[in-house]
């Protein structure tokens, strides 16, 4: 059914198709200006910094080749683009896959998390002894209502 037609469309349609490609690759390829100053910037960079940000592409281009529709990042690649962004100190210029807000967001939520784990009590038993406790308790009420045998005050058991 569709190979009748082939063979009468077939020059018109390769005419139309490279028009079309080269048009998309005209519009896709970059001005030789921009390539000059990107490549001027990147020389006046250093080693480390080219690394990082080379890491951060690369890991971009592997959670885009994951799925062919909106990518789902997970935990760990969260953690990863945070990391690097935060090494990096141009980052917010290389992110492709999510906004630079997102990452200070995940960064943020990172930070909550770490310290909320941090200044968690190790067990539920107070840290300090209860004769301590019991000790402080009688100075207040000693304090507030003078000593036991000439105080008639109510508030101190």
């Amino acid at each position: 059914m569709l190979a009748t037609p082939l063979p009468r469309l077939g020059r018109p349609a390769r005419r139309v198709l490279a028009a079309a490609h080269g048009r998309v690759a005209a519009w896709t390829r970059p001005a030789p200006l921009a390539v000059a100053a990107g490549g001027r910037a990147d020389a006046m960079r250093s080693k480390p910094a080219l690394l990082l940000e080379n890491a951060l592409l690369r890991h971009q281009l592997l959670i885009l080749r994951r799925t062919t529709e909106r990518p789902r990042l997970t935990s760990a690649d969260r953690g990863l683009l945070v990391l690097l962004a935060n090494r990096l100190r141009t980052w917010a210029i290389a992110l492709v896959v999510v906004r630079p807000e997102t990452v200070l967001r995940w960064h943020r939520q990172g930070y909550r998390l770490f310290w909320r784990r941090a200044s968690r009590t190790k067990s539920s038993a107070p840290r300090i002894p209860s004769e301590t406790i019991e000790l402080i308790r009688q100075m207040a009420c000693e304090n507030l209502c003078g000593p036991k045998s000439t105080s008639a005050c109510s508030p101190c058991p």
